[in-house]
Formats: C-alpha cells, structure tokens, sequence
C-alpha cells in the first residue's frame, strides 16, 4: 500500500516547468505563484463527491479530466486564463490501478491550458476531489455575471443535453439503447471547457457564466446579478448531436433543465454581433443566438414563433434530494 508521500511523489509530483508561473509548487506548506503585472487573479474551488457528482466506479481517467475540467469552465467563464490549480482529495485506498489513469487524465488536461499542480492534500475516506484553479484575466477585462445590459444578445457556446439525456440513461428514466448511451455519456464525462473562447470574448461580451447545473437556472443567476430579465428562444437553443433525435419535448427540458454541459452562456451587445462570431470562430467552437435581455425582470420562454411556451424548467441543486 503506498503512503501518502509515495502517492503524491509517484503520481502527482513533476520538474517544474522553465517558465512555471509557480515560484515554489509540490513538496513545502505553500505554494508561491507570482500574478504577471496588470494582471488580476482570477480563483475558483470545486469539488465532486462519488455518489454525488458521478457515479461510483466512474471510469478514473474520465473522472480525472472531468475534476479539472469543470474548474477550467468557471475560468472561461470569466474570460481568464488558466495558470495553476491545487488537488485536495479523500480516497477510500490508495490502489495504483486507480491513480495512474485518475492522473494521467487530470494531468493531461492540465497540459493542454498549461495549468501547473502546485500543490494540494491527500487523506483517506470517502471518494471525494476538490481542485482550486487559479487564472489571471487583464484588470476591467474580467466576464461578471453582473453585467448584462438591456438589449444584449444572449449567446450559447457548443451545445446543450446530451449530458443529462445520458443521465437520464443512466438512470433508466428513458430507454436509451446502448450506442445512443454511449454517445451521450462523451458529453457527461468528459466536457471540454471553453477556454480559448471565454478569452477571446474580453472586450466583446458583457456577461457570462458557464452552464453547469441547467441553462435557465445558470443565465437566472446572470439575471438576478444584472437585475434584468430576458426573453429566450427555446427552440433556437442548440440541442447536442444525440439530444436533436429525441422528441421536441426532451429537447426543450433537456437544453433548459440539463446540467454538466460546461458550455458558455453570455451577453453581448447587439452592435458586436459578427464580433462575437469572429471570436467563436478564433475558438473553434460554434455559437448560437437564442434570445435578448430586457429590462423587465424575469426569464421569459418563447417558442420559434415567438409565443409563450408554458414550461417550469429547474436546476441542479446539491441539497435536493
């Protein structure tokens, strides 16, 4: 059985790199990380519980792009970019058929933003991961969630429910054959968090807010934020590529109620619109127009024609049963 030492010097502990950001990473009390002039911090903390935030067994190369994933989506978010993280975890028994590929996965996703492990814990209980993420963003250039103006657009990146149409798999609240499961479950258990687009849209977008826990409920914090209200096209919203062959009705609760998209959700004013779409396209990631923000409060659901849809979309809640 390794010791808690082996396992962070076997699996966690790497040369620092030449141009670290990190003065001092792995192996002291603290980690020393040096912001670059103009720049501002920009932190974020998550954490995932085994029963909770993914099943028991999850795959351990999955689930360790995943933990680091959903930290790196609350940083595109803000249009920062990503420095650094620290990893702080409880595992039931420190077996290295489960390490190996866990790290393998988190640290190449790490690797693709240049994000360094610069330090962390480790104890023994019940599977549980939490990461810190640190990005820096240019001061006055940070995406907040409350910014959003009246007459905004409101734009989503990629696409929305194939991940909660696998849960619903999962849970066997649908019958999804085994290969449309399969090609839904991509989306829940590896999502690609928006970086290089959550950059390139500083000085373009007003608001933003990644879409972690439900579409209606995530642009209702943008809402509450900005004290505005908007209007949203249900039906223009990007259904994913599984999500579009199911009935309208799935498609409408799935991109509006669906969690674990990690897609981008953001305002911008309508007088940047082929500015936001040059920005998408810089990405690599398409974008959708799917409604206005208005000044009158509250989220107003409208169908392709423009009438009232008469929908009570929810979100993920970690105290709901």
């Amino acid at each position: 059985m390794l010791s808690e030492f082996e396992l962070i010097s076997r699996y966690f502990t790497r040369p620092m790199a030449p141009d670290s950001r990190a003065a001092l990473g792995v192996g002291d009390d603290c980690a020393l990380l040096t912001p670059a002039p103009g720049m501002q911090l920009a932190v974020s903390t998550d954490m995932l519980v085994e029963g909770r935030h993914f099943f028991p067994h999850a795959d351990p190369h999955a689930l360790g792009h995943k933990c680091l994933a959903v930290n790196l989506s609350d940083l595109a978010a803000m249009g920062a970019q990503p420095i650094a993280f620290t990893l702080a975890f409880a595992l039931p028994e420190a077996r290295e058929d489960w390490l190996a590929p866990f790290s393998q996965g988190l640290l190449k996703l790490a690797d693709e933003h240049g994000c360094e492990l610069i330090g962390g814990d480790t104890t023994k209980g019940p599977l549980t991961i939490s990461i810190t993420v640190f990005g820096e963003v240019p001061f006055t250039q940070a995406l907040r969630r409350d910014a959003a103006r009246d007459g905004d657009d409101i734009w989503i990146s990629g696409t929305l429910g194939d991940a909660r149409l696998a849960l619903a798999g999962y849970r066997k609240e649908l019958p999804l054959d085994a290969a449309t499961l399969h090609a839904a479950a991509a989306r829940m258990h590896q999502p690609t968090p928006r970086v290089a687009l959550g950059i390139a849209l500083r000085g373009i977008a007003h608001a933003a807010i990644d879409v972690s826990d439900g579409l209606a409920g995530d642009l209702g914090h943008i809402l509450a934020r900005s004290r505005v209200g908007a209007r949203l096209d249900v039906d223009a919203l990007p259904a994913g590529p599984v999500l579009r062959t199911q009935a309208q009705t799935l498609r409408r609760t799935f991109t509006l109620s669906g969690g674990d998209d990690y897609e981008l959700c953001f305002t911008a004013p309508q007088s940047r619109r082929e500015q936001v779409l040059a920005a998408a396209e810089q990405a690599g990631v398409d974008v959708t127009r799917a409604g206005v923000i208005e000044s009158m409060p509250g989220l107003r659901l409208v169908d392709a024609g423009g009438e009232p849809l008469d929908l009570a979309p929810s979100s993920f809640d970690h105290f709901s049963s």
